[in-house]
Formats: structure tokens, sequence, C-alpha cells
């Protein structure tokens, strides 16, 4: 889907931001190069500032995140829907290129192209910390985890390291999919923390 994701390992960074900062990720190579970024639209009103401030259960919220290129191209645009259950991939012309769909929270995620056929899946442990990216078959393609920062960084702050390792070749658009798993379960699991 894109040619920027050919690596077999990358990084995605949240970094640290303040209570109005929009939610960001980069997404590097091993060696710190950029090879895209993701956050939310500029346009807001002041209403979504507030659920910011005062989040709540603002994982249970409507996000989108754009990714773009590091020169600010549109490659893809990640919509998770209100709730848990469905989160939808899109490409920058806005053509479904598949969906996450919950199946256990926090557990299991079903993979689906754009005509609802099942690519794989994504499994997490209990911590929400470590996931497998399946494909139809059960065959592990890519693992992501995310790097404990210590109680504190955890519970206060946005900043959140994770890790992907894709077992190549995979197929498209399963590798996409691997790719954003952990922007994915990021926004699915961890977004509550938006007031530092």
């Amino acid at each position: 889907m894109t040619d920027l994701f050919t690596a077999s390992s990358f990084r995605v960074e949240q970094p640290r931001r303040g209570p109005f900062a929009r939610t960001r990720y980069k997404i590097l190579t091993e060696d710190g190069t950029l090879l895209a970024q993701a956050a939310e639209p500029q346009e807001g009103n002041r209403l979504e500032h507030l659920k910011k401030v005062f989040p709540g259960k603002s994982e249970l919220d409507a996000r989108v995140v754009d990714v773009t290129d590091p020169g600010g191209e549109p490659l893809l645009v990640i919509a998770k829907r209100a709730g848990r259950m469905l989160t939808t991939l899109h490409d920058a012309d806005g053509e479904t290129l598949g969906t996450v769909n919950t199946e256990r929270i926090a557990r299991r995620y079903l993979l689906r192209d754009p005509g609802g056929t099942k690519v794989g899946e994504i499994a997490g442990d209990v911590a929400r910390r470590n996931f497998t990216v399946t494909d139809t078959s059960g065959t592990a393609v890519a693992h992501v985890r995310k790097k404990f920062a210590g109680i504190a960084t955890h519970l206060l702050t946005t900043a959140d390291k994770y890790t992907v390792e894709i077992n190549d070749p995979v197929p498209e658009p399963l590798r996409t999919f691997a790719v954003l798993t952990a922007i994915v379960m990021d926004m699915t699991l961890h977004e509550s923390k938006d007031l530092t």
C-alpha cells in the first residue's frame, strides 16, 4: 500500500504532549529515520478540546488520525468509531483498505479487507503491551511490543513507545495492518491519558 513500510522492523512513538495538543505518532526505522507521522486533524472546536482536558473515558470517543510521509503528503487515514469495536483504514483518497473489528477487547481483533473477508487477527496479552498479528492460518506475521517506561510515565503521560517486527514476506493489506497495529491499539486501549 505504501513503499515506505518495506523494512522488517519499525519503532512507533507517541511523544509526550500537553492537554491541548493533538494526538501524534512517529513511525521510524530502527536507526531513527522518520518514515511517516500520524496526527489528529488540525480542525476542532472547543468541545473537543474540553474532552481532552477532562477525558473521562476518552478511549470510547471517535478519533481520526491522518498518516503522512515525512514531507506531509497524505498516505493513510485511521478512523476509530465511537466505542472500541471498529477501526477503519483508508487510503489518502478515502477508499477503504480494511477494518479492525474487536472480538474481545484487549484480547482479539479481526482484520478484514474492504469486502469483509478476514485476512488476519491481532491477539493481545492481558497487560495490553504485546500484540501478535497472524494470518488466516494462524501463522504469526508480526509482533508489536509496547515498552513499559515505569508506572508514573504510564499513568500520567501520553508518551508511549512500541517496536514492530514483521516476519517477511507479508502480503497486503496484512502488512499495512501490521505496521499500523501499534497506533490502532494505542487509540483503542491507551488513549484515555489525554490530561498531562
